[in-house]
């Protein structure tokens, strides 16, 4: 953007800390691999920002287990832990992300935040539809007035991170939580479904069953994300 002198960059690190999904294109994420206590490989390029915006969710919740490494990956004397939970290795990343973020960043000049955790729509019956119905063929967003938050929505892992940016204020070190759970959650029909990008075309009998293949986390563009963006850039300029 060279009218504003401005440079704006995506870091892919999905679990904050160093990964075998480092790679967004080439990733074991069947068997994800966590350095819990080093972020420095991503870390190190964050230092000089005007302004930075994290998330780190989604890519925790596995029905398989995490492994812990210490050392390395590829070195023969490191030392690997699976584990089967997901909160306990979450919490450890955002303090890790936590004690990195009071030490390094310059408190006069960058403006920290963390969103939230984005609400999927995998489930019809949670508005009202019937069992086993999704996003697919959704025109209208939900109209009910309860919060709806989502199959994959998990209140304990967005408490961990509100605890640790707490943590952080007591320090004197400012990170604005952006909630977009609740505002994205009744958007329903505002997802790719089956018009999105395939790495692996659909067979036949998927064809033929387009709600069992459509995509109900990702968000169509343009579309919700833009409301945060409206939300970010209010907070940018009033603070």
């Amino acid at each position: 953007m060279k009218e504003y002198n401005a440079t704006i960059e995506f870091h892919w690190s999905p679990m904050l800390v160093e990964s075998n999904c480092d790679n967004p294109v080439r990733q074991d994420a069947r068997n994800r691999t966590v350095r819990i206590e080093s972020i420095e490989k991503h870390a190190k390029q964050w230092t000089d920002a005007d302004i930075l915006v994290f998330d780190s969710y989604t890519w925790w919740m596995v029905d398989q287990t995490i492994t812990f490494l210490w050392g390395s990956f590829g070195s023969l004397d490191a030392i690997y832990k699976n584990v089967t939970m997901w909160l306990r290795p979450f919490e450890m990343a955002i303090q890790t992300w936590s004690n990195w973020i009071e030490i390094n960043i310059n408190r006069d000049k960058t403006k920290l935040f963390f969103m939230s955790m984005s609400s999927d729509h995998y489930r019809g019956e949670e508005w009202g539809a019937e069992y086993g119905q999704n996003c697919y063929g959704e025109t209208n967003p939900i109209l009910k007035k309860e919060k709806n938050w989502g199959k994959l929505i998990d209140r304990e892992m967005m408490e961990i991170v509100e605890s640790a940016i707490d943590k952080l204020g007591t320090r004197g070190v400012k990170v604005q939580y952006l909630n977009i759970t609740y505002l994205s959650a009744y958007r329903k029909e505002a997802h790719p479904t089956i018009y999105r990008t395939f790495q692996v075309p659909p067979s036949k009998e998927q064809l033929q069953n387009p709600a069992g293949y459509s995509d109900c986390i990702h968000w169509c563009l343009p579309g919700v994300p833009d409301v945060w963006n409206q939300i970010l850039y209010a907070y940018i300029m009033n603070t």
